[in-house]
This record gives structure tokens, sequence and C-alpha cells, in this order.
């Protein structure tokens, strides 16, 4: 990964790039944080490469990456921008990720006499194209989440309020040997008109949509998938907006290829749903990618223009939310292959009964 960097910082004529987001690092080294408040950076020179983290960070890091990547550790009270001095000494033209680099940062690297260059793009573009071990991780990662939800369908009962379901759901994750791959969404009867509504006291009633959105991460690779399901039996309208979506689903699925633009995928879903006179109600992209990010490049958004690739990692998740009634989502993860794509989850998609 680092010498791929390497050679677009030799193309480009750069002398360095520093980085900070962690996912970037994660992905250039194996190395994975959090530094919360910290300094964490990855300096990449022709000939070096330097990860400056945390001195509480220093002995785990080394554990994990390679002989060509020096780990040098701060402790708290020194000023680790000295570390990122001697890691950058004599460079000049030096690409960061600008989306990443705070004000203060910026003034600290320029305070070095330094000319900064956007490195966000090369990165999103590197990042775009899953490896095979890259998709082995996110195979793996979605066939735990499929588990997960067959366990919590199994587990889910009237009664129980949306928090208690998230915390069994964070429970069945930790069980797994897995982590979350975000904080799981849980939402009933009306709140699942809400896609981002965090779970809150409200308790399953009879005749609610349940909506869950959730995944398992392994090795830092993400799962995530969305099911709706109904406590007791489903009524009409529940019976029509889900098979809406479901429809939507599996024509967006069948146009995910290589060539294909993300706009296309969009196209594919919303046209379903805009037939079943749902379309006001669809309220969000199709899908986004999925990595070390739950939501990374491409992003398949109405009319965009980016072209699909093998080895490319996305969501397709359509759904419809009508306020004061509810919502149904459908979402799945898939990998474009050269012959078409492949699905990593596979649970039922059926709108399921819990008692």
């Amino acid at each position: 990964m680092i010498d791929s960097l390497r050679r677009w910082l030799e193309a480009e004529r750069l002398d360095a790039a520093y980085l900070t987001d962690p996912l970037d690092i994660a992905y250039l080294t194996g190395f994975r944080t959090n530094p919360h408040e910290r300094l964490l950076a990855l300096a990449v020179r022709p000939d070096t490469a330097t990860l400056i983290v945390p001195g509480l960070e220093a002995e785990s890091a080394g554990r994990v990456v390679g002989a060509e990547v020096q780990v040098r550790g701060w402790r708290d009270g020194e000023d680790p921008y000295r570390l990122v001095e001697d890691a950058l000494e004599g460079a000049r033209e030096v690409a960061v990720a600008k989306a990443h680099i705070s004000f203060a940062a910026g003034e600290r690297l320029l305070g070095l006499d330094l000319r900064l260059r956007d490195a966000g793009p090369q990165m999103r573009r590197m990042r775009v194209v899953k490896s095979p071990e890259e998709v082995k991780l996110l195979a793996r990662a979605a066939e735990v989440t499929d588990e997960i939800t067959a366990r919590i369908l199994d587990d889910l009962a009237a009664g129980q309020a949306e928090l208690e379901v998230a915390t069994r759901l964070a429970a069945l994750i930790s069980e797994s040997g897995c982590t979350p791959s975000f904080e799981s969404i849980v939402q009933t009867g009306p709140n699942s008109a809400m896609p981002h509504l965090r779970p809150s006291g409200r308790r399953i009633q009879a005749g609610d949509l349940v909506l869950l959105d959730f995944g398992a991460a392994w090795q830092g690779y993400r799962g995530d998938t969305t099911r709706t399901w109904v406590a007791g039996e489903p009524d009409p309208r529940q019976l029509e907006v889900h098979g809406a979506v479901l429809a939507a689903h599996d024509r967006a699925l069948a146009a995910v290829r290589p060539g294909a633009t993300a706009g296309e995928v969009d196209e594919a879903a919303r046209a379903v749903i805009r037939e079943a006179g749902l379309g006001e109600y669809f309220i969000h992209r199709v899908g986004h990618g999925l990595g070390l990010d739950a939501h990374e490049d491409p992003s398949l958004d109405p009319g965009s223009t980016t072209v699909l690739e093998a080895g490319m990692a996305v969501t397709i998740e359509p759904g419809v939310y009508i306020p004061g009634w509810g919502g149904v989502r459908i979402e799945d993860d898939v990998v474009v292959e050269e012959s078409g794509h492949r699905l990593l989850t596979h649970a039922p998609r059926d709108l399921a009964s819990i008692a």
C-alpha cells in the first residue's frame, strides 16, 4: 500500500506525504487506533516511513507495522511536532489530506516552510478498489452480521425498548469476536420514518414496524445491513410498502456491474419506488461505499456519473419513510466483480413477524 503511495508521490514530484486520518493510516500500515485529541500521523518519504503515535500506543503500533515503518512515540507534555519536523526534514512539497487537517495543524506545518498539496483524492482512489484480501475481510464481516441478524430476530419481542435491543445487538457483536461497525440503529413504529434517529426508550408495540440497521466489523472492515420486520402480523399497507422497497432493492442490485454509473444504480431503485407512488418518501441515496469506514467512496447518489469498477464494495439500501406511519429499509453489502457483482449479506429480506 505504501509503495503505491510512493509511486504517486514520484509521479507528482512531491517530497513526502503527511497523513493524519486514522483510517488512511490503518489502510497503509495495518495499525488501527482512535488517538482522540492526541496527534497520530504517518510521514511517507521515498525511502522512509515514520509513524508518529502517542507514547501509550507505541508498543502496540510496533507489533503491527512492518519493518519498513519506523514508530516514534511522544509523551503527554511533549511537542509531537518536533517528531513531525524530523520526519519531514528537507521536504518542501508535501501532500496532506486537507479534509483532515485542522487550521491549527495547518499553521504548524506551514511554519515548517512546507508547500502543501491535497492527498485526499489520491487516498480515496487507492481505498475505493478493494484488494482480494480486503474483500475476504468484508465477506467475513458480512457473514457475522448475517449470523447476528438471525439471532436478534429470535430475541425480539413486543414490550422491549429500542435501547434494550441496541444493547443486545452490541452484546451479540462482542460475543462474535467483532466490534460494532457503527452505533446500531433501532427504530419502532413511527420512529422508523426518521432514518438516523437514535434508539430511544420507546417500546415495541403490536403492529409496529421494527427497523434495525447495524453491522459487525472484522479486523476493521465493516458489515452493514438493515432489515425491517413487524410486531405481529403485517397489515396490507405494510406489505405493500415493504414489497415496493424489496423490488427496488432487487432492481438496484441487478444494476451493479463494472461500467455502470452510481447514478444508474440509484435510478434503478428510485424508478420502482416512483412507480409504486412512493417516490417522495425515498429521501436518500441508494447506497455508499464500504470498507475501513462504514461510509466511504463511492457514493451512489442520484445522477452520479461515478463509474463502478471491479473491487468496489457498496451497500444497496433503498427505503421509504412516511412521517407518522413508519419506514421500511432493506440493505445489503455487495462487491463489484468482473462478471457483475457478488452479494456478501444473505439474511432473509421478508417482512418477518416478531412475537
